[in-house]
């Protein structure tokens, strides 16, 4: 059982920094969190879901060209926490943004392309005014 919850979505002007963060809960992460990719992915109004970054349980990361260089994904194992650090923030990083984990061990760039993780929170908003 794994169970995420959102925060840190705001409204901020273009070029500002926000992070996100995302507690990751329940007694199969608990257990088996060193097997688990964690990822942020983004839905704006009208759009499909799209991948932003994924870290997988060693540590390895892999982000969308729209963000890399601005954005960072990172996590605390002790505190069962995800975060999404988003510096030099633009317009069109205006989305909804979902915590998302799975535990099935696949290769992170399929993940990130794909979209297909297990367990999905319920989105925090980020809006980027010009």
């Amino acid at each position: 059982q794994v169970h995420l919850v959102e925060s840190g979505g705001a409204s901020v002007q273009a070029g500002g920094s926000l992070k996100l963060s995302c507690v990751v809960s329940g007694s199969t992460y608990s257990t088996y969190y060193s097997t688990y990719s964690l990822g942020w992915f983004r839905q704006a109004p009208g759009k499909e879901r799209e991948g932003v970054a994924i870290i997988d349980g060693t540590g390895n990361t892999i982000y969308a060209d729209s963000v890399k260089g601005r954005f960072t994904i990172s996590k605390d194992n002790a505190k069962n926490a995800l975060y999404l650090q988003m510096n030099s923030l633009k317009p069109e990083d205006s989305a909804m943004y979902y915590c998302a984990a799975d535990g099935r061990g696949y290769d992170i760039r399929w993940y990130l392309q794909l979209r297909a993780l297990e367990v999905w929170g319920q989105g925090t908003l980020v809006n980027v005014s010009s």
